[in-house]
């Protein structure tokens, strides 16, 4: 029992010397090892406050990105048929403002900011109970251990933040005939008609999205840094650190976008009467996407716009880096 407890006593803060047995050096290509006693407590807690800083620095920036995207991948669901991204962003300000484009951004702050303080804090957690030292015969294990680390992370804190989640989208896809005059208002008129639980609705494919693309877009990068820079990117060249995370938040965002795509469908179904619900499943989702709005690349709707965002995901990276060395 004692040793099956172990990580997670490791995830609780406790002493290291309780953790002996798993102590994982970060100089031999393992996950960060915890340090012991208050040092690991303020430790989680600066990485707390440096993941969410970093998210909603870059969230701001590029929150125009961010809204045009999810108004061209939800667009089919809100009777909307924008051609592109210009001709969408076009829309948006003709019809409410330039302000219009950062619709949301303090929803997705209030959002991003626990999400990606919990995503970077937990994180480096499981990667010290998760990724073992690098061996020259078990590489396999040890970057299996960075993916499993950033999956577990994304997990965690979308179940935590998943209602300001949902009440982002909504809000952000809330173009033409506006439903909701903010965020107070989103939760109390989709709480009053389907309940608590509507503000979870699209949370299975989501959790699986959220674990493909935090397993990637974590996993890919802090393994890569060890394989690719001689110091394991400790001081590496800031832009050499962002042309590797713009590579990897890329790569994992393409993967998982077609589930996210979905999640994002069954979000716009909730506070819809039932005569007027399209689908209830992700399965049900799929089948109606793929059959009436153009075929599988009907899940990819809005990708181009989400590569582009890309630069403020990779952003987050870089910046957590770079202000870690000075706190």
């Amino acid at each position: 029992l004692g040793s099956t407890l172990r990580p997670l006593q490791g995830l609780l803060l406790v002493p290291a010397s309780t953790l002996h047995s798993l102590s994982l050096s970060e100089e031999m290509g393992g996950g960060p090892a915890p340090s012991s006693g208050s040092a690991s407590g303020f430790d989680f807690l600066k990485n707390l406050v440096l993941g969410g800083t970093s998210g909603c620095i870059a969230k701001t920036l590029c929150a125009p990105l961010e809204r045009v995207k999810i108004v061209l991948q939800t667009q089919a669901a809100a009777g909307t048929n924008y051609g592109g991204m210009m001709e969408c962003g076009n829309a948006i300000v003709k019809e409410q403002g330039v302000a219009a484009l950062w619709k949301g951004n303090l929803v997705n702050c209030a959002r991003y900011f626990p999400t990606q303080a919990m995503n970077f804090a937990c994180k480096e957690r499981y990667q010290a109970v998760l990724v073992p030292k690098r061996t020259k015969d078990n590489f396999w294990q040890w970057f299996a251990g960075f993916l499993a680390a950033g999956g577990a992370a994304g997990a965690t804190s979308l179940t935590v933040a998943y209602p300001l989640e949902f009440a982002y989208t909504r809000l952000a896809a809330d173009v033409g005939n506006k439903q909701f005059n903010g965020l107070g208002d989103c939760f109390k008129k989709i709480a009053k008609s389907e309940g608590i639980i509507g503000l979870y609705r699209g949370f299975g494919p989501s959790v699986a999205g959220i674990i493909v693309y935090r397993a990637g877009y974590f996993g890919f990068y802090d393994a890569g840094k060890i394989m690719f820079f001689k110091d394991g990117g400790k001081d590496t060249n800031f832009f050499a650190k962002f042309g590797l995370a713009i590579f990897v938040d890329i790569s994992a965002a393409v993967i998982a976008y077609p589930l996210d795509t979905i999640r994002r469908r069954l979000m716009m179904q909730s506070g819809r009467a039932a005569s007027e619900v399209q689908y209830t499943t992700s399965l049900g989702a799929v089948k109606h996407i793929i059959k009436n709005e153009g075929g599988v690349s009907a899940l990819y709707k809005g990708v181009f716009a989400n590569n582009v965002r890309a630069i403020a995901s990779a952003l987050v990276l870089v910046l957590y880096d770079e202000i870690k060395k000075y706190v």
